[in-house]
């Protein structure tokens, strides 16, 4: 069980520095990446191409930061709050002028010999949407 908080975690300070070699040095190579709205990417090289699309669209970092997991250390799950600064307009979604925006999130992982082989991101499209319009 802490070892799955300790590789979640190590993966959410690489978030928030931007470290995308980080993150992606706590995933399995096969890991599966479901995101709030959008078809499911499996594997290291679509992880990272989805990590240096939203950080050209995005800058986040995530607060309030709570980790749970469970007691074989299989799966995890974090809540926490997104704050974040739209920064260039992202295909289908509104225009970006540097719009600040706050939303509750929540990520769910499943944790294989020592890595994340499964992340789910969920947030609230709609309201995201109501605070960069």
């Amino acid at each position: 069980m802490a070892e799955a908080r300790e590789i979640v975690a190590r993966y959410f300070e690489a978030f928030n520095a931007g470290d995308v070699p980080g993150m992606l040095d706590c995933l399995s190579e096969d890991v599966a990446h479901h995101v709030n709205e959008g078809q499911v990417r499996v594997g290291k090289p679509l992880f990272e191409a989805f990590c240096r699309h939203m950080s050209r669209c995005y800058r986040e970092e995530l607060t309030e930061m709570v980790i749970f997991a469970s007691a074989d250390g299989t799966r995890a799950a974090a809540e926490y709050v997104v704050n974040g600064t739209y920064l260039e307009t992202d295909e289908g979604l509104p225009e970006a002028a540097g719009q600040s925006y706050c939303l509750p999130a929540g990520s769910f992982f499943s944790l294989k010999d020592g890595k994340i082989s499964r992340v789910v991101t969920y947030y609230n499209l709609a309201d995201w949407v109501r605070q960069v319009s």
